[in-house]
């Protein structure tokens, strides 16, 4: 009698857990999303740059409307650089924590009159030797005003659709970016990123995702848990 053919752990984690479909879900993206962008207003990289670093910890609605008397008072980053500090923090105090952006938004746009002319640098490396600019900063300005897919934004709509999806299993925002580098095609990082947040925002949201009318179910590991406990939810 022959003897059953065992399988490696790793062949056995393979079958049991499967890789999600990307081309799939990219697919439905693009039909739900073909125009997504970026929703702060900006007209070049400077507005873009501190556009972003007020967005922190705030809503991008909020953000715009703070962000057209703040261009029009300080076009440029020498304006910024030489604010005072008070009125500065005046300026943008509704965006929230309002004395630490406008230290950073000083510090980064006197480096960028010493460093750069003035003018917003378009590699990461510049980028992330701003005071106050991250990485997910840098990659929103280069995305957006550059045009130029370095690598993911990860906020909070697409860590939280990323997990749910089966895109990532990590919850830190490095780990969560690599794991979509190496899924996502380069040339689809930044508009992944928007139609991702879209997404978010109209259909799976943090608390109550609408699992049962999103188009991306059929390749959503979470949202198919989450259907198959409804009916036995409602029974009891």
């Amino acid at each position: 009698m022959p003897r059953p053919r065992s399988r490696s752990p790793a062949a056995a984690k393979s079958k049991g857990k499967a890789r999600p479909d990307v081309a799939a879900i990219l697919k439905i993206l693009d039909s739900l999303y073909p125009d997504a962008h970026c929703s702060l207003d900006y007209s070049n990289p400077l507005e873009l740059l501190i556009a972003t670093i007020l967005s922190a910890q705030c809503t991008d609605k909020r953000v715009n409307m703070v962000t057209p008397a703040l261009f029009a008072k300080y076009p440029t980053a020498a304006q910024y650089a030489a604010a005072r500090p008070h009125e500065l923090e005046r300026d943008i105090q509704s965006t929230g924590f309002f004395r630490n952006k406008a230290k950073n938004i000083r510090a980064m746009a006197a480096a960028l009159v010493e460093h750069h002319d003035g003018k917003v640098p378009g590699t990461m490396d510049d980028l992330v030797q701003l005071p106050g600019v991250g990485r997910k900063t840098a990659n929103v300005v280069l995305g957006n005003a550059f045009n130029i897919n370095v690598g993911v934004v990860v906020d909070t709509h697409i860590a939280r659709l990323s997990q749910r999806l089966g895109l990532t299993k990590h919850t830190d925002p490095v780990r969560i970016e690599q794991d979509l580098m190496r899924l996502i095609p380069a040339d689809r990082w930044c508009k992944f990123s928007h139609q991702i947040i879209s997404h978010g925002r109209a259909v799976c949201m943090a608390r109550n995702p609408d699992c049962s009318h999103c188009p991306l179910l059929p390749y959503c590991p979470e949202g198919k848990s989450r259907t198959a406990k409804a009916p036995a939810a409602k029974g009891h």
